[in-house]
């Protein structure tokens, strides 16, 4: 079956469906990893957007079967795929990997998400990279026409993302607040390895109404969407950090909350941060690491007030990477530590935030 994408200025691709038989609306974004498509699919930071994978072959390693371990679904980021719709160049329906029991296309289908193959996306990549991200729709010829729905930016995703329900992880002495905006598996089994007790919590919860003794950190997690929909997150976080001293670590959107609950401002990026090769250099030893990314929003540095730093830079654009405070024990990453499916050159993230608890 033939189907399309069609971007806002009126731009089509033509090419062939697989996945889910619907029409979708959404932000079209790239990513340019080699691997791990698996676990880019079940990242919740990418719900409500259509994604192109600029990695030619698609489908090759198949889809493994949802186990779970220590009570987190493996080796996946969530317990589904978040994504909107997907846009490939080449689909490949034989797979070949030892722990594949399924298709790419056929768990697509179990969730109800179109794709389409067969379309030119280095010129898809290249029209994004310089005109910016678009709105697109991806539809199928025997689909009803479908309208461009309101902007992206003024969304908020948190009630399809953010469990409301309060969860525990691992049985260790120090205990984690982890506020779930769409939190990635990874982050809590790379707490729970360091013999942290965590509990995540809808985004929207007071963590204030808790004892200050009975907790020993808060983690802000990743998730999608323009952080300034989340007043209320904000306001907790400033909250918190008016009456408590106890640590802060944010992660991707969680940095860029930690800003704005700091006096900062955010802006939205031309195209994004998606892929597992961004370099970022450490501002305090001038040391670099590649890094896993999935963002479209980052912090403007200059507007950090002057208690605040900016701790990582972008090495290909210049765009902020981290920031921390320059005396209490808080914390942002732009980037993604927990790096799955990779790299893991910056987990000693994880390992800072847990000596300072």
């Amino acid at each position: 079956m033939k189907a399309k994408l069609v971007l806002e200025d009126g731009t089509t691709f033509e090419g062939t469906h697989f996945g889910y038989k619907k029409n979708v609306c959404g932000e079209v974004v790239f990513n340019t990893g080699m691997t791990g498509y698996v676990e880019a699919l079940s990242d919740p930071s990418y719900f409500g957007q259509i994604l192109v994978l600029t990695y030619p072959l698609i489908g090759n390693y198949g889809v493994p079967e949802l186990t779970y371990l220590n009570e987190l679904p493996f080796p996946f980021e969530s317990d589904k795929p978040q994504i909107l719709g997907l846009v490939v160049s080449h689909y490949e329906s034989n797979y070949s990997h030892p722990l594949a029991v399924k298709t790419l296309d056929a768990w697509l289908k179990e969730h109800k998400i179109p794709a389409i193959y067969g379309i030119d996306t280095r010129e898809l990549t290249k029209k994004i990279r310089e005109n910016g991200t678009s709105k697109g729709l991806l539809k199928s010829e025997i689909e009803k026409y479908l309208s461009f729905e309101p902007n992206y930016e003024e969304k908020d995703f948190m009630k399809w993302v953010s469990s409301p329900i309060f969860k525990y992880f691992g049985e260790g002495e120090k205990r984690v607040i982890v506020v779930d905006c769409g939190v990635k598996n990874n982050i809590i089994r790379n707490l729970v390895r360091r013999n942290i007790r965590v509990e995540t919590v809808p985004w929207n919860f007071d963590f204030n109404k808790i004892d200050e003794n009975d907790i020993d950190g808060i983690l802000l997690s990743n998730g999608p969407g323009n952080p300034k929909v989340l007043q209320v997150l904000i306001s907790n976080v400033k909250k918190f950090m008016k009456i408590c001293k106890k640590p802060i670590l944010g992660i991707c959107l969680g940095n860029q909350i930690l800003a704005l609950a700091a006096g900062g401002d955010t802006f939205k990026l031309p195209y994004g941060h998606r892929s597992q090769n961004q370099p970022v250099r450490d501002t305090l030893n001038s040391k670099c690491y590649i890094t896993s990314q999935n963002h479209g929003y980052a912090v403007e540095t200059g507007s950090l007030p002057n208690d605040w730093e900016e701790s990582f830079v972008n090495i290909n654009d210049g765009t902020n990477e981290g920031v921390r405070h320059k005396t209490n024990p808080w914390v942002g990453v732009q980037f993604h530590p927990e790096g799955f499916p990779g790299p893991c050159d910056t987990d000693f993230i994880f390992d800072q935030f847990v000596s300072s608890l």
